[in-house]
């Protein structure tokens, strides 16, 4: 008799689960800044990618089959392939915080791309909340007035477009029958990496010189920040509407600025604070009424199904 994991069929459970991918995310600046080195966005973007992807393919030793070789290249290219750099050069070129910003608006484009692709109807109180965390997140982030650099703005908008409809894709897609969001995680993350691969030794030249802490924050971001957030990201898209996992982005560029307060002496401002609760209670009120009954549903019908996603499968010849 199978044993019930009364946590996994909890929606909210799937939601907390879910949520710490964007909070890993969220430690991405903090690692760059202190551990890795400077000016060398595409290698760290390649770095990322390309070894998690390859390490999970060796785990999981299942590879795309028939259409599915093209899906997991569209998805790759747009998870992960265009977003990372796009998002490196809006931050190398945006002043204090506007990438981030920018960003913030994802649920907005999910909400849109759910009801181009999805055929989820939005109404006005997801749109409502989707500006509140937008707003939100614009208080925490912004440091000051800046001039703002057309191509920084144009990649920031590109990189939240690609996510979104990556996001959106994932879900309308689903995955092949037989294949956990392990393996779709490890193609998607290869495919990106390869896509990135050329692009880095073109712009940025042979790869740079790495100490042990070099070393040290490349692994953190390639096992942790990479690929255990992005199969947690990939296996709640399947549990979650797209419009609920949209509203989870907030919560990286919040979990920067805690990590900028806590380990790097960063202080927060009144307004800063007063911008994570309305960003932190956008992001909860994004879950609300976004299909609960189904979702409770789902997550009831695949607590057994997705019970062994890290169990490794036999070699197919």
């Amino acid at each position: 008799m199978a044993i019930r994991r009364p946590v996994e069929s909890s929606a909210a459970a799937v939601i907390a689960v879910t949520a710490l991918a964007p909070v890993s995310w969220g430690t991405t600046y903090a690692v760059t800044t202190e551990f890795l080195p400077p000016d060398r966005p595409l290698f760290t973007a390649l770095m990322r990618a390309l070894p998690a992807g390859l390490l999970l393919l060796a785990v999981t030793r299942v590879l795309p089959r028939g259409i599915w070789w093209a899906k997991a290249a569209a998805l790759g290219a747009l998870n992960i392939g265009a977003f990372f750099p796009l998002l490196f050069v809006a931050a190398y070129r945006l002043p204090g915080g506007m990438a981030a910003v920018v960003g913030s608006v994802g649920p907005l484009f999910v909400v849109g791309l759910s009801a181009l692709l999805l055929g989820q109807r939005s109404n006005p109180r997801t749109v409502l909340t989707g500006l509140v965390a937008a707003f939100g997140v614009s208080l925490v982030v912004l440091k000051g007035a800046g001039a703002l650099d057309l191509v920084g703005v144009l990649a920031a908008l590109a990189s939240t477009v690609s996510m979104a409809t990556g996001t959106v894709l994932t879900k309308r897609w689903g995955r092949p029958a037989g294949v956990g969001p392990l393996a779709l995680t490890g193609w998607q993350l290869t495919a990106g990496g390869l896509f990135i691969a050329p692009i880095a030794a073109l712009v940025e030249g042979a790869p740079p010189a790495l100490d042990g802490r070099a070393v040290g924050g490349y692994l953190y971001l390639a096992l942790a920040n990479t690929a255990v957030a992005y199969w947690l990201w990939f296996r709640g898209i399947g549990r979650l509407t797209a419009t609920q996992a949209g509203f989870l982005g907030p919560l990286s560029p919040l979990t920067a600025a805690v990590v900028g307060w806590a380990a790097l002496g960063q202080a927060l401002t009144p307004v800063q604070t007063a911008g994570m609760a309305l960003a932190f209670g956008a992001t909860v009120a994004g879950q609300l009424g976004a299909g609960k009954p189904r979702l409770f549903r789902f997550a009831e019908k695949n607590a057994r199904k997705d019970s062994m996603d890290l169990t490794v499968p036999a070699l197919r010849r």
